[in-house]
């Protein structure tokens, strides 16, 4: 007997552009508009939040609000914050296209999850507008979830739980140990944890490597290892169950957890 019934992923990372490549350049340009030079670095680092919480989070970094202080006289404002906001959602809209490509794997694990009986959710940290796109280009290319749930549409993005939780009300599944939320960065993981879900984390294809394809393919195995071992080593901090290199990995996991879930383990 199945235990599981929901397996919920997110976009970008996950399921979707390799590497996660579409955000990082959205919010460079944003503060690049705004006369403050960013590293990709500090781009990426608050990623898998609502994208109005990431421009605050990179705004608050010690190196960023120098280089705001001196460009502006002054520190970054929330009115600053939400101008730069305003901005950044026809950036996403007008990029995102080109890199809705979905990852390696994704088709047949998703087969394989609805196979099983399960349903499939996803989150993401893109607002509605910006969500919508990915989620028609997934469908064009064979991916429909049966519910997505965007980071504007709850009281609160990720790290907390409202994204998960809505998803599980619209799917209409419970509990949360019945759940498996998967996904490439520290948020997703603490996303599911907070909602008491099992938490699958992406190496491999995510935000913390961040090479797409062929970056991945050229790129030294020494320094390759670098990069994975580095996208391990963020994740298990964050505490997720389970590490997988990409979603083809992912049948596994799930019959690792479903013989857990008989012997009475919970996350």
């Amino acid at each position: 007997m199945r235990r599981l019934r929901a397996v919920v992923l997110d976009w970008a990372g996950t399921t979707q552009d390799f590497g996660s490549l579409a955000p990082v350049g959205a919010f460079m340009e944003v503060f690049s508009r705004f006369g403050v030079t960013i590293t990709t670095a500090q781009a990426r680092g608050p990623m898998g939040i609502y994208k109005l919480d990431h421009i605050r989070a990179i705004a608050a970094m010690p190196d960023v609000a120098a280089r705001w202080q001196t460009v502006h006289g002054g520190p970054c404002t929330e009115e600053d914050v939400c101008a730069m906001y305003l901005e950044l959602v026809p950036i996403q809209m007008a990029v995102l296209p080109r890199f809705c490509a979905l990852i390696p794997g994704t088709i047949e694990a998703i087969a394989e999850v609805r196979a099983r009986g399960y349903k499939v959710g996803s989150t993401t940290g893109y607002p509605r507008s910006v969500g919508e796109i990915a989620a028609r280009a997934a469908i064009e290319q064979g991916y429909e979830p049966d519910v997505m749930i965007c980071a504007d549409e709850v009281p609160a993005g990720r790290p907390e739980p409202w994204m998960l939780l809505r998803a599980m009300e619209k799917m209409r599944v419970f509990p949360p140990s019945a759940v498996v939320k998967v996904g490439d960065t520290a948020a997703d993981i603490e996303e599911g944890l907070n909602a008491g879900a099992w938490t699958v984390g992406v190496t491999n294809t995510g935000n913390y490597v961040g090479l797409d394809r062929q970056e991945m393919a050229a790129v030294p195995a020494s320094e390759k290892a670098r990069l994975v071992g580095h996208a391990v080593d963020t994740l298990k901090a964050a505490g997720a169950h389970y590490l997988i290199g990409s979603i083809g990995e992912l049948p596994p996991v799930l019959d690792e957890i479903e013989i857990g879930l008989a012997l009475g383990e919970r996350p």
